[in-house]
């Protein structure tokens, strides 16, 4: 295996620079933090972070990677994995890939040299090839959370089915034009196209998340005038529903009278805004400990067997925005 002294060789730095990078250190310049971590990758170093006497043991630790922390369910659940892992004598080292899947990479890649002994991850394209492959490299178990990867420990709501009963509840309620807030990749979106399909209403229009609210603002106010129909707009998360009502706030749009709004994950703020946000409920808790049960059973008892593909049902929570 390489060693630190051929990998400074190789990136023409020194060793001590290059133990910093390898333990986190930031105060390195960028460029010469991608060229160590580049070719560290390239080479397969593992740097065990613990002391050599635990090679061979638990750590009882496990590494927890989420999307963007500053979502509060990504808070809440987090919390939850702590408090599971922590009733059966782990630990957690908490990561945030900000959806930034070299950041996702670089952090299952710190977890690797703290010898964890699992993983519970939120992967950004749980459907990637490239996701699929760097999880058969790591040396711990790992159990995708939140998100189905196919193949894979997985325990998640269906998307799919919450996007159709998000589409069946506006309908419902007397919507007829519709919009979708997020991610053109979010299964949440698929689910609610097909059943705005069947149900007669085929075209929606798929808003990407953009960079800035100015942008944002701009495509609701075009989208908001195009039509007479009733609108509703459907938000990826809480987060981007809070940005859409304020948003039309601005605009002199009236919710619910004049446009109806929901989001998704239930997080505590919704319940206190006025208009209340309608929205969808995950059950993390039961989630979490699950996952958490699940992995340590991968982990205290190893060998193969199939993967667990645990779905769990979303709760439609109707306030007052729709």
């Amino acid at each position: 295996m390489i060693t630190m002294a051929e990998i400074a060789r190789l990136t023409h730095v020194s060793q001590p620079t290059v133990s910093r990078v390898l333990n986190g250190n930031p105060k390195v310049s960028p460029e010469i933090r991608e060229r160590v971590l580049a070719c560290a990758r390239e080479h397969d170093y593992q740097l065990n972070a613990l002391a050599k006497g635990l090679q061979g043991s638990r750590t009882h630790l496990l590494g927890v990677l989420v999307t963007d922390i500053s979502n509060g369910f990504f808070a809440g659940l987090a919390k939850q994995i702590e408090i599971a892992a922590r009733e059966r004598g782990y630990s957690i080292l908490l990561f945030n890939s900000d959806y930034n899947p070299e950041n996702e990479q670089e952090y299952l890649d710190v977890v690797r040299r703290y010898r964890v002994d699992g993983i519970l991850a939120v992967p950004i394209r749980e459907t990637s090839a490239e996701w699929h492959d760097y999880v058969k490299k790591l040396d711990a178990p790992v159990v995708t959370i939140t998100r189905h990867a196919t193949g894979l420990d997985s325990f998640y709501v269906d998307h799919v089915q919450a996007g159709a009963q998000v589409a069946q509840h506006l309908v419902d309620r007397g919507y007829r034009r519709f919009l979708f807030v997020g991610k053109d990749y979010d299964s949440k979106c698929t689910g609610f196209r097909q059943r705005l399909t069947e149900l007669g209403f085929g075209s929606v229009t798929t808003n990407r998340v953009l960079k800035t609210e100015d942008q944002l603002r701009r495509e609701l106010a075009d989208w908001y005038t195009g039509d007479t129909a009733r609108p509703a707009i459907f938000a990826g998360n809480d987060i981007y529903a809070l940005q859409v009502l304020d948003i039309l706030r601005e605009l002199g749009v009236s919710v619910p009278e004049q446009a109806g709004v929901i989001g998704f994950d239930d997080t505590f703020m919704g319940r206190y805004l006025n208009p209340r946000l309608s929205t969808v409920s995950q059950p993390v808790s039961a989630m979490a400990r699950e996952a958490v049960n699940w992995l340590l059973d991968r982990i205290e008892h190893p060998g193969e067997r199939p993967a667990m593909e645990r779905a769990f049902p979303a709760t439609l929570v109707p306030r007052e925005s729709t």
